[in-house]
């Protein structure tokens, strides 16, 4: 018996075809290049940025500014006392009277409403004091 021959096909090997890659390759280029090209450039204004300076560690200790707290309950806290909204014009001309240079910081607790600190910053404005700052760090209620 001659036994049945079983016919096995050869397989071509994948080839990756390189000269469609290379032209997919160059096209993508061209088309970042293009679009680069095409973009406009971006207009720019020149800003003069404040530099901050370092505190004077010799500064006497009377002239340190007054803290202004406003809390959640839009409650008023002057150096750590309490007091009310009507008070506070009062004692703003009261501290500019007695000071030749008057200096607030305004600051606020963590749920402190923007209202009250606004309507703080505008009896601070009526009375033409010029230097004061808002505090960017919360703190607690009367601290």
């Amino acid at each position: 018996m001659e036994g049945n021959k079983v016919k096995l096909q050869v397989r071509k090997k994948a080839r990756i075809e390189i000269i469609p890659l290379i032209d997919v390759i160059f096209f993508l280029l061209a088309t970042f290049v293009l679009f680069t090209l095409s973009l406009n450039r971006i207009q720019s204004v020149d800003v003069n940025l404040p530099v901050a300076t370092p505190p004077n560690p010799n500064q006497p200790k009377g002239d340190e500014p007054v803290i202004i707290q406003v809390s959640a309950e839009g409650s008023l806290f002057w150096n750590r006392e309490p007091i009310e909204m009507a008070d506070l014009p009062a004692r703003i001309a009261t501290y500019k009277a007695q000071n030749q240079d008057p200096k607030i910081m305004l600051a606020g607790d963590e749920k402190a409403r923007f209202g009250a600190t606004v309507a703080v910053l505008d009896k601070i404005r009526e009375a033409n004091i010029e230097k004061f700052s808002v505090e960017t760090t919360t703190r607690g209620t009367g601290k």
